[in-house]
């Protein structure tokens, strides 16, 4: 196992900083028109891609080539430090890389994750589809079915997935569909849509509360076929897999669970990036805002507050580091992964709220950005499981027991 340190690397405060550049350079000047737009912001992510920094070598330099784990959540906090909306479009792709990596073999991971994203003048982008209309948290209710025609090697996929981020607009889905109802959560698979695939078409786009610069929208699958090199590890293996299911045997992760787990300190860095760009506008706020002849940062009812957000961030962050660190070294033990999504995303909002606050009047019109932090910021309690499913999650690791 290696050491845990609070200590980021030469590579990862260079790192830091060059993420941090481009969001306060390019993202946040842009970041209110996209958000009145809610509109896929590809000039954004565009420039991103020139750099480097939307594109699958990143991604994989961030996973694969760093040990300690904390590179890539240092990255996202910097990109939603500058906004969570324009954050999410130029790190979307990567939970369907992440579904890809989670599932796949090496053979499918390099083929299908670099046209998740493209090149500079050719952006692709890529969609995980989990959710369902009337199933969100509830995996096994999934109704997506993947049916296999044994006499072309196809597998058929129909149904309609929701909220589902590049939905539509992706080159590649991952799609998680049913392949034996009998088995519910467990005779799941993942399976590869590649560009222009007949059948596969957006539907309705969804007018969100918050991160209006992502596209999120339902996936409707019609008799969409897809060849049996598209299954996410082979058929051969999820035979195997279903066989010991239908014994009694356990098998391995639902492959939606699979990609969420992976993800969830990637999603806990989002939070603290918004959390941290509410709380620093608000310090700066309450240090220049003159009232009764003095800063108001001053007076303790302001101060106490702006002490309590900088300690909640802190926590926050060092959680989604340690679950970062541990996804490196041994896994999770007791739920560490739920424990930093959860932190973070009860903090992003109650952080940014607070903001609001101190500002008065001025934290409740669009002319101030913390307003817009606070629609951003409640997502985190939402998508790729909910705070309660967090709850329980931690809940079912440090007892033991089944808990429902």
């Amino acid at each position: 196992m290696g050491e845990f340190s609070l200590e980021l690397n030469d590579e990862q405060l260079q790192l830091q900083e060059w993420v941090h550049q481009f969001a306060e350079d390019v993202i946040r000047p842009a970041a209110e028109e996209w958000d009145e737009r809610e509109e896929f912001p590809f000039p954004i992510v565009e420039q991103a891609a020139e750099i480097g920094l939307y594109s699958w070598e990143f991604l994989a330099n961030g996973m694969l080539g760093d040990k300690t784990g904390l590179t890539i959540p240092v990255a996202i906090e910097e990109l939603f430090w500058g906004d969570a909306g324009i954050g999410m479009a130029i790190m979307g792709s990567g939970l369907a890389a992440s579904g890809i990596a989670a599932a796949g073999t090496q053979e499918q991971l390099m083929e299908w994750v670099p046209q998740c994203y493209g090149e500079p003048g050719n952006l692709a982008l890529g969609a995980f589809c989990a959710s369902e209309p009337d199933a969100g948290s509830d995996v096994a209710g999934y109704r997506t079915r993947a049916v296999y025609d044994e006499a072309t090697d196809e597998w058929v996929l129909d149904g309609t997935k929701a909220w589902i981020t590049n939905g539509g607009l992706a080159d590649v889905h991952v799609v998680v569909a049913v392949v034996d109802p009998e088995l519910k959560s467990r005779g799941h698979a993942s399976f590869v849509v590649p560009p222009n695939t007949p059948g596969l078409s957006q539907g309705q786009k969804y007018k969100k509360h918050g991160i209006r610069a992502s596209h999120t929208a339902e996936v409707v699958l019609d008799g969409v076929r897809v060849p049996g090199s598209c299954l996410l590890g082979g058929k051969e293996k999820l035979d195997e897999r279903l066989a010991r299911v239908r014994e009694g045997k356990p098998g391995n992760a639902q492959a939606a669970m699979q990609t969420f787990e992976a993800t969830r300190p990637a999603v806990g860095a989002q939070a603290v990036g918004v959390a941290r760009a509410a709380y620093e506008y608000a310090l700066d706020y309450a240090k220049e805002r003159q009232a009764f002849g003095r800063p108001i940062i001053m007076n303790q009812g302001i101060s106490f507050m702006l002490a309590d957000m900088a300690t909640e961030i802190d926590a926050a962050r060092m959680l989604v580091w340690r679950a970062a660190w541990l996804s490196k070294q041994q896994g999770f033990r007791n739920a560490e992964g739920s424990m930093a999504k959860l932190k973070a995303g009860r903090v992003a909002t109650w952080v940014t709220e607070r903001a609001i606050q101190i500002l008065g009047g001025y934290g409740y019109v669009r002319e101030y950005p913390v307003e817009r932090w606070h629609r951003d910021a409640k997502i985190h309690d939402i998508f790729e499981g909910t705070e309660q499913i967090q709850q329980l999650v931690i809940a079912r690791a440090i007892s033991g027991m089944r808990i429902e």
